[in-house]
């Protein structure tokens, strides 16, 4: 029996799986979780990287202690954010998107390129956090200054169990700055923006091989997690797809980008799959209810708020993308002024909260698919939900309710599952 290890990390937390077939089928178990989170340091909100990497190898020793044979793993994370290096010195902070910190480079990027020129070239929807306004703004405040590397999460994590180096794809389309007709780095646009070019070489393809660590082999998967969660999700034909997480990235595969104006004016992203182009929407997500539990379920368990919710009958809706919602010291406050705006009367109950946050979630994902057909053309049946949120029936049922599709909800670990299911292909050729 061949045995494969899944690092599965998002904002909130990350798990361990490991993975093998028997019988045709794959098989996981997950041998290790633990809590991640950004942490406030210096008016700034930053990821702990020591703590982060110190979980990823108490999670390997833990796996190898019941799987002694590990063939190889990979790490999926989120995107966008990255590591600095000097030579193999970290630049410390590690800045988490949801900081503030690119709020005068996202201008100063596009008096250089406007946005609309931006979008034509790399596909890659408007996010403030872009790796783009990132590095930039890193530019601006002098943090490049003999910078020899940058570094993706999952790219660093691997590099320091490695000491190997390299870039992929489906992350590296997150930035900002891959070209969407090459796959590669834009160089035009890093010449432009005074970017190092250095900084930036070419790309690989997830399966490669990048070194062993405790005699496993460390393997590039796709290592942006919503491009392993599509691998790993099982459909039939190529219906759009909800990724529910902190995040819900709701897309469809399409043979290559689509850069049009309706797809720019929509905020639609383009960004790399495994042999496929995923075109997908960013909505804010489960970042909703998990902030409002973490402000006021102090006492009822989550399912509880949840039933709570149903029982409800609180009928104000808000935009889930709001901008308002990306980091509020208050998201119920914050949920409050929207209402506001939108002249609703102002929940009583924290079932009203609750409530409002799941039907605007629902309600964003009937704007986007209609939006989906009407860009690509097509009219889709189904919608396919993988990922936490995927487990949450009252929020599966208004998402069938709103959109008017066959909502097919798989609450399995379809990102673990697509990690391992790229780990055994490549261990098969």
């Amino acid at each position: 029996m061949k045995y494969y290890l899944a690092i599965d990390i998002g904002a909130s937390s990350g798990r361990h799986i490991v993975g093998w077939r028997e019988n045709g089928e794959v098989q996981a178990q997950e041998v290790y979780r633990f809590p991640n989170g950004v942490t406030e340091q210096d008016s700034h909100l930053i990821w702990d990287m020591e703590a982060l990497l110190s979980h990823v190898k108490a999670g390997i020793d833990l796996a190898l202690e019941s799987f002694p044979d590990i063939v190889s793993l990979s790490i999926d994370t989120w995107g966008c954010d990255y590591v600095l290096l000097r030579g193999d010195q970290e630049v410390w902070p590690c800045y988490a998107y949801r900081d503030g910190h690119t709020e005068a480079a996202v201008p100063a990027v596009h008096r250089e390129v406007p946005f609309e020129e931006l979008y034509e070239r790399t596909g890659c929807q408007f996010q403030s956090f872009n790796t783009i306004y990132q590095l930039y703004g890193d530019k601006m405040a002098g943090r490049l200054e003999g910078v020899t590397d940058f570094m993706m999460i999952p790219e660093y994590l691997m590099w320091k169990l490695t000491g190997v180096k390299a870039k992929e794809y489906t992350n590296a389309t997150t930035t900002g700055l891959v070209n969407a007709n090459t796959g590669e780095f834009d160089r035009s646009l890093l010449e432009r923006l005074g970017l190092p070019t250095v900084l930036f070489p070419w790309l690989w393809k997830p399966g490669k091989v990048l070194g062993k660590y405790r005699s496993i082999k460390v393997m590039l998967c796709a290592t942006h997690d919503t491009a392993s969660a599509v691998e790993g999700l099982s459909m039939e034909g190529n219906q759009p797809y909800i990724s529910s997480g902190t995040w819900s990235l709701l897309g469809v595969k399409t043979e290559r980008p689509i850069t049009d104006e309706k797809s720019r004016s929509g905020n639609w992203s383009n960004e790399g799959g495994v042999g496929y182009n995923r075109y997908q929407k960013n909505i804010m997500g489960m970042w909703l209810p998990n902030e409002l539990c973490r402000e006021l379920g102090k006492g009822p368990d989550f399912d509880s708020l949840v039933r709570s919710a149903e029982n409800s009958r609180y009928d104000g809706l808000v935009d889930a993308n709001a901008p308002a919602f990306l980091a509020p010291k208050s998201m119920s406050e914050a949920m409050r002024q929207e209402l506001k705006k939108g002249g609703y009367a102002l929940p009583e109950s924290t079932a009203d909260y609750f409530r409002c946050a799941y039907r605007s979630l629902a309600e964003s994902y009937r704007k986007a698919i209609l939006e989906l057909e009407a860009n690509t053309g097509r009219t889709y049946e189904k919608l396919y939900i993988v990922g936490g949120g995927a487990k949450n029936q009252f929020l599966n049922r208004l998402t069938q309710e709103t959109t008017g599709k066959k909502a097919i909800a798989l609450p399995i670990e379809a990102t673990a599952l697509g990690n391992l299911k790229i780990q055994m292909e490549a261990d098969e050729t």
